[in-house]
């Protein structure tokens, strides 16, 4: 059998069954430059990954990418759940979160930051001391406890850890009822309750707070941001479905509208109208009750 009967190899001539040059790869143009586009904003969550893809940092990530900012993150924790239930939760190692802050503001220039689920007391101290280094980025803080399943997301003791190391170092805080209810160890009934409780956070030294209204009954769902300049109420019709991310998705839509240079009242109003538009057209991909929200909605800011 002569050479070339046999299936030649890389590099083999069958016409003469010695070794042939190696095929040469084409070269590119060094003499040609293309240039890039600017690069969006950067943004950086700080939050845990949901396995389900409806909250968390894949929300986070899909909330920056829709306001036409660069996403970045750091994941505090990992989570086993789904549209039913959260089944279990992995926290990462201190030295592991620390890293990953470290190694993005080494790199990028990070014009805001969302702070979601950090789950215990020395990961809200770590992200409190990472963050004291870079005081002029705009910092939005999630103060997430519970998930939308019912399922805690956070050490007993966290309250604790939020008012000494966090609160004060937020450009805005976004408590739900719930949440806005264990940071100040009092229920809020009503519209005046909602009033005082908003007042009383920035007491604690968060220059704005945006109070999220969702889990008081009512066909309208109203939500008030109080800062320096007073107070402005959001109100929108209620939406069937119980929403999963929803309030991850705001306010990594804020912490988006701030890193792109919009007023807070602005990105406020325009995260507001993006979750009530990406929950109009959420979905259930799971077998469990939960509506995911349609990220893909696209972002319209003001101007």
């Amino acid at each position: 059998m002569s050479t070339c009967d046999k299936s030649p190899g890389p590099g083999t001539d069958c016409r003469s069954g010695h070794n042939a040059p190696p095929l040469s790869l084409p070269k590119y143009n060094t003499t040609m430059t293309h240039r890039f586009p600017p690069a969006p904003p950067a943004v950086l969550t700080i939050a845990g990954s949901d396995s389900g893809g409806g909250a968390g940092i894949q929300a986070d990530l899909a909330t920056f990418s829709a306001f036409g900012t660069h996403g970045l993150c750091a994941i505090t924790a990992i989570t086993a759940q789904n549209t039913r239930a959260v089944t279990g939760i992995q926290q990462v190692s201190a030295r592991l979160l620390r890293g990953q802050i470290d190694a993005v503001f080494a790199d990028f220039r990070v014009a805001a930051v969302k702070i979601g689920m950090l789950g215990t007391t020395t990961a809200a101290r770590l992200v409190g001391q990472a963050l004291a280094a870079h005081p002029r980025v705009p910092v939005v803080l999630d103060p997430v406890m519970i998930a939308t399943s019912g399922a805690p997301l956070a050490a007993a003791n966290i309250v604790a850890a939020l008012r000494r190391h966090l609160l004060a170092r937020a450009t805005l805080v976004t408590p739900n009822l719930p949440e806005a209810e264990r940071l100040l160890g009092r229920t809020i009934r009503d519209r005046a309750g909602m009033r005082q409780a908003a007042h009383d956070l920035r007491a604690l030294g968060c220059p704005a707070v945006l109070l999220k209204g969702g889990h008081r009954p009512g066909r309208k769902v109203a939500d008030l941001l109080l800062d320096a300049a007073g107070e402005h109420w959001f109100e929108h019709p209620r939406l069937p479905g119980e929403g999963h991310g929803t309030g991850c998705t705001l306010a990594a839509a804020a912490a988006a509208g701030l890193a792109r240079g919009q007023p807070l009242a602005t990105a406020v109003a325009d995260a507001i109208d993006y979750v009530h538009r990406a929950l109009r057209g959420g979905y259930r991909p799971g077998r469990g009750p939960l509506v995911v929200l349609d990220h893909a909605v696209q972002a319209l800011p003001r101007h």
